[in-house]
């Protein structure tokens, strides 16, 4: 099955915009440890094309490439707490307001034997 990417122009500008920052913050990060790009991609076990597209904010990089460069970086400690459901507010807020109705309907139980 070919591999299927995400449409630069079909994303949400938001998101084009958080994983352009995102990029530019690893970038930085390999920068101010003085890591050549070869160096980095190595350590986190990608390609430096692959690397490149990173930093580049390219939407069609796939996560276990970006959660790898952090790790190589010493930067995934943060991962962990990406949408943690403990800090969903509007996701146990929807949760509370479901909370005493019944998922399913009852069969309706008689007292006839």
């Amino acid at each position: 099955m070919p591999q299927q990417h995400v449409n630069r122009e079909a994303a949400p500008a938001a998101v084009q915009a958080t994983v352009a920052e995102l990029g530019r913050s690893i970038a930085t990060a390999r920068i101010r440890r003085k890591l050549r790009e070869e160096d980095l991609a190595a350590k986190a076990g990608i390609s430096r094309t692959t690397l490149r597209r990173i930093e580049a904010g390219e939407l069609g990089t796939g996560i276990g490439a970006y959660a790898a460069v952090l790790w190589a970086l010493g930067l995934d400690g943060q991962l962990a707490t990406v949408a943690n459901p403990e800090q969903d507010m509007e996701g146990q807020t929807l949760e509370a307001a479901r909370r005493g109705e019944r998922v399913r309907r009852g069969r309706g139980l008689n007292d006839d034997f």
